[in-house]
Formats: C-alpha cells, sequence, structure tokens
C-alpha cells in the first residue's frame, strides 16, 4: 500500500469513527433528552386536567415519533446522503406499510376510540371475549384487568370494528335475577316475600321500582323473574345478596324451591 492509498484510507476511517461517534453521541443524548421531555409534557398534562386517557395516548404517541425522528436523525449523521435516505425510506415505508396494515388499523382504531370514546379508563367492558377494567388505551393495543387479576391487550383495530358492552357507562343498572317454586306455593305469598327482602335491602333503589312477576311454567316450577335496580358500584354485591336472602327467607315461609328427583318403583319377581 503505498502512501496515497493509506491517505486515503485513513481519512476514510477517520470521518467514519468520527461520524459514529456522532452518531452514538447523539443516540444517547437524544434518548436522554426524549426521557426528560417526557417528563415535562406529562407535568404539563396533568396540570391542564386533561382526560387521563388522552394523556396515556398522547403520551405514547409523542414518545413513539421521538424517537423515530432520534433514529432518522443518527442515519443522517452516518452519512447516508439525502436523495438515497429518501428513496430507501420511501421503499422501506412502503414495505412497512403492507407488512403492518393490521398495526396501522389499530392506530386508526386507537385514534376512533378517543374521538368517539365508547369507553374510558376505569370502565368496565367486554370486548372480543373478554371482560376487564380499561386499565389503559395505548397507540395500538387497550389493556385491560380482569376481576382475576389476569392482564388482556386486545388490539384497537378489534374494539373500533366489533361490539363492546360497557358496564360503567351508565349510573345504574338492573339486576337480573330468577327463581323456580313449587307449584304448591302461593304465588302471592312468594312476591310478597321477594317484595320486602327488595324493600328492606339498602343498597337496592327504589326508583325505579323492583319488577316481580312469573316468567313461565318450567317442567316442576313456577319461574319467577326479579328485577331490582341498583346503582352499578353496587351490582354484585346486591346479586349474591338477593341470591343468600332469598333462599332463607322461602326457608322461614315454608317455600319450597324444587329440584330435579327420580321415584324408583322396585317391582318384585
Amino acid at each position: 500500500m503505498n502512501y496515497e492509498t493509506w491517505l486515503i484510507v485513513k481519512a476514510f476511517i477517520t470521518t467514519a469513527a468520527m461520524r459514529i461517534l456522532g452518531a452514538l453521541v447523539v443516540w444517547f443524548v437524544g434518548a436522554y433528552a426524549i426521557k426528560w421531555l417526557m417528563k415535562i409534557i406529562n407535568r404539563i398534562l396533568k396540570r391542564s386536567d386533561a382526560d387521563i386517557t388522552l394523556v396515556k395516548f398522547i403520551n405514547s404517541f409523542v414518545k413513539i415519533a421521538l424517537k423515530i425522528l432520534l433514529a432518522v436523525t443518527v442515519v443522517i449523521i452516518l452519512g447516508v446522503p439525502n436523495t438515497s435516505f429518501i428513496a430507501i425510506l420511501g421503499a422501506a415505508g412502503l414495505a412497512i406499510g403492507l407488512a403492518l396494515q393490521g398495526s396501522l388499523s389499530n392506530f386508526a382504531g386507537g385514534v376512533l376510540i378517543l374521538v368517539f370514546r365508547p369507553f374510558n379508563i376505569g370502565d368496565y367492558i367486554e370486548a372480543g371475549g373478554f371482560g376487564g377494567t380499561v386499565q389503559a388505551i395505548q397507540i395500538l393495543y387497550t389493556v385491560l384487568l380482569t376481576p382475576d387479576n389476569k392482564t388482556i391487550v386486545i388490539p384497537n383495530g378489534n374494539l373500533s370494528n366489533n361490539s363492546v358492552t360497557n358496564y360503567s357507562s351508565e349510573e345504574m343498572r338492573r339486576v337480573d335475577l330468577k327463581f323456580g317454586v313449587s307449584y304448591d306455593s302461593d304465588i302471592s305469598k312468594v312476591k310478597e316475600v321477594i317484595s320486602k327482602i327488595c324493600d328492606s335491602h339498602d343498597l337496592v333503589l327504589k326508583e325505579p321500582a323492583p319488577f316481580i312477576r312469573v316468567v313461565s311454567h318450567g317442567d316442576s316450577s313456577i319461574d319467577f323473574v326479579v328485577r331490582p335496580w341498583v346503582e352499578k358500584e353496587d351490582y354484585w354485591t346486591v346479586y349474591f345478596d338477593m341470591q343468600e336472602q332469598v333462599k332463607e327467607a322461602f326457608d322461614k315461609n315454608g317455600i319450597e324451591i324444587p329440584y330435579p328427583h327420580m321415584d324408583v318403583t322396585m317391582l318384585g319377581q
């Protein structure tokens, strides 16, 4: 290797090393700056009393956008020509767009959820065969926490394109119960007993009044539907209380709850 060639190689290595070093410095400084900037943004959003759902979505979106911008800056510092970089970026964008159609759908779904607000953080919903309390609405996914403490992650595209049941959107809920009694029971007495239980329960609302009627004549029982109204947070308390209290009241008043049984007759040989 002659001296001129050595100078060219030396200059190339020096330039490449400086670019790599500069890119590394920008990457680490940029990462620290993003973390610092996100803290400021979060502080500003919290002071503005913005909706918690919107705060978390903006936080996630800004963080990803800043990281993409940092990555582009690092690539430019490494010396990739602008025209080549734009061409590569365009081709990569097309390929990524085709490969991530589902993710783009999830992003659009997240925007729709924020705009139309079918649910908010803290609501209990059922969607996609799962039920739980909404913990976070992110750019691509919504996170649910089930009553038995499992975390469920559902793509936003699925939530925006399918039915969602929101159990927390209204202040009141109706508790639907069904009780069966024997055909020997006095219908008026049964209704009176159940009505007293509803009236004496502190969490059962007076208005709308509880609905108590015969709903069907079963194979071995007369079936009653009982529909008291409660505040949404009292639903399960009233549901389980009614199951216990109705059984106890039926026993005290001699009201039989039928159950399947079979009579067997043994014939002598």
